[in-house]
C-alpha cells in the first residue's frame, strides 16, 4: 500500500527520515525566487532534527550569508527517546570538549550559528557551536517552545506520527514555516480548514510524487524500495509526501490553463470525459471532474476535483468549498442514499458523494475537493 513505509515507521516508533539535500534546496529556492529577501534578518529554527546528520542544518549553515540570516538554531531528540539499542556516540561528540557521557543518551542537542567563531570573516557551517539541551529535545517541551517563540521561520521534516501535533504547535505560535508531511495530512480535520481558508498551502517542489529519504543504519525494513549505497547508508522511497507551508511562492499564483466544457468533451485526452461529458453527483449539486486538466473554464457551479488539484491551486482563480473525506459530508449537507441504491452497492455509506455509472450502479469517486471558479 502507498503508506506502508510511514505505517511501519509509526509502529516501530522510528520516524527518522532524513531529507535529501537537493529536495531542501529545490523547495527553498522556490521561495527565494518569489521573494529574495524572505530569510533576510530572520532567525530560522530547525526542530525535530539531527544536526550531525541532517541536511537541513548543513543547507542553512552553508547558505547563512547568502540568505542574510540573523541566526540559525537546530535541535535534536535524545538518543534514548528514539529507542535505538545499539547506539554509539559519534566522534564529533566524543572528541568535543562539551561531551558529557551522562547526557549523551538522555539529552537532546542544540546547534546555533550566530557569530564568526573562527574569526575568518565569514559565517558558515564551521561556525556552528553546540551544547546539550536541558531536556530530551521534544518539540513540545517548554525549552523547545521558547526556541520556537524566538524564531521567525520553522523548517523541518517532523516525525510522521506526530504531524498533527507538530502543525498545531506551529500554528499556535503564528510562525512562518515549511515542513514535510504525508499527503493524507491534506484531509485531516485540523489541516484542511487551514488550506481552505488559504492560511497554509502546498509547497511547489513536490507535486503528486514520492521522495527518497535516508534512514538510520539500524532501521529495520523489508520495503522493496530499500536502497543501500556504497557507504552502507540506507534509503527508502516514500510515496505521497508534500511540503506544507505558509511561505508564498510563484506557482500558487499561476492560473491553471483551462478549456471550455465543450472543448473538453470533444478533445480531452481522458476517456472518462471525451465524447461523454461530466457526471453529476446524485446527492450534491456539483459535477465530477476526475482530472485537474479537465476542469472546464466556463462552468460556474461547484466541481469535485482530485486532491492533486492542490498542487496547481491558484487562490485568485478558484475558491475551495469543502472536502469529501471523513465527516465532511455532513457539513456539506449530502443527501442520504435511497434504500434501493444501497442494495446495488452495499459498500457505500451516507455522507459520501456518489454518482450513477454507465451500468446504473451508484459509485463513490476517489477523494474529492469541492471547488468553484471565481468570477
Amino acid at each position: 500500500m502507498a503508506n506502508t513505509n510511514l505505517a511501519n515507521a509509526k509502529t516501530a516508533k522510528n520516524d527518522e527520515f532524513y531529507t535529501q539535500y537537493a529536495d531542501i534546496q529545490k523547495e527553498i529556492n522556490a521561495y527565494l525566487d518569489y521573494d529574495p529577501n524572505v530569510f533576510r534578518g530572520k532567525t530560522v529554527l530547525l526542530p525535530c532534527d539531527d544536526p550531525e546528520w541532517s541536511n537541513f542544518t548543513k543547507f542553512f549553515a552553508q547558505n547563512f550569508e547568502s540568505f542574510g540570516l540573523k541566526k540559525l538554531i537546530s535541535t535534536s531528540y535524545a538518543v534514548e527517546s528514539k529507542q535505538i539499542k545499539d547506539w554509539q556516540p559519534t566522534l564529533f561528540e566524543t572528541e568535543s570538549p562539551y561531551y558529557d557521557v551522562d547526557k549523551s543518551r538522555t539529552n537532546g542537542k542544540i546547534f546555533v550559528l550566530d557569530e564568526d567563531i573562527n574569526n575568518d570573516g565569514r559565517f558558515n557551517i564551521n561556525d556552528l557551536h553546540w551544547s546539550y539541551l536541558e531536556g530530551d529535545g521534544d518539540f513540545r517541551s517548554d525549552e523547545v517552545k521558547a526556541l520556537r517563540d524566538e524564531a521567525d521561520i520553522i523548517i523541518t521534516n517532523p516525525p510522521f506520527s506526530l504531524f498533527r501535533e507538530f502543525m498545531a504547535w506551529i500554528m499556535e505560535a503564528g510562525k512562518q514555516f515549511s515542513v514535510i508531511g504525508n499527503k493524507n495530512g491534506i484531509s485531516y480535520k485540523e489541516i484542511f480548514p487551514l488550506i481552505k481558508d488559504n492560511v497554509i498551502w502546498l509547497g511547489p517542489s513536490i507535486t503528486s510524487g514520492d521522495r527518497e529519504f535516508m534512514v538510520p543504519k539500524e532501521y529495520l525494513t523489508h520495503s522493496p524500495s530499500l536502497r543501500i549505497d556504497e557507504q552502507g547508508n540506507k534509503f527508502i522511497r516514500v510515496p505521497g509526501v508534500h511540503w506544507f507551508t505558509n511561505i508564498d511562492h510563484g506557482l500558487r499564483h499561476e492560473p491553471l490553463p483551462l478549456m471550455t466544457m465543450e472543448d473538453n468533451i470533444l478533445y480531452s485526452r481522458h476517456k472518462e470525459i471525451k465524447g461523454k461529458g461530466y457526471l453529476h453527483y446524485e446527492n450534491y449539486d456539483a459535477i465530477d471532474v476526475p482530472y485537474s486538466d479537465a476542469i472546464p473554464s466556463d462552468y460556474e457551479g461547484i466541481m469535485g476535483v482530485p486532491l492533486t488539484f492542490l498542487d496547481k491551486y491558484c487562490p485568485e482563480q478558484f475558491e475551495i468549498i469543502g472536502q469529501t473525506q471523513g465527516n465532511s459530508g455532513k457539513e456539506l449537507g449530502l443527501k442520504p442514499y435511497p434504500r434501493e441504491l444501497k442494495k446495488l452497492n452495499p459498500s457505500l455509506r451516507d455522507g459520501q458523494l456518489y454518482y450513477i455509472d454507465e451500468e446504473a450502479i451508484p459509485q463513490k469517486p476517489y477523494a474529492r475537493i469541492l471547488i468553484r471558479k471565481k468570477q
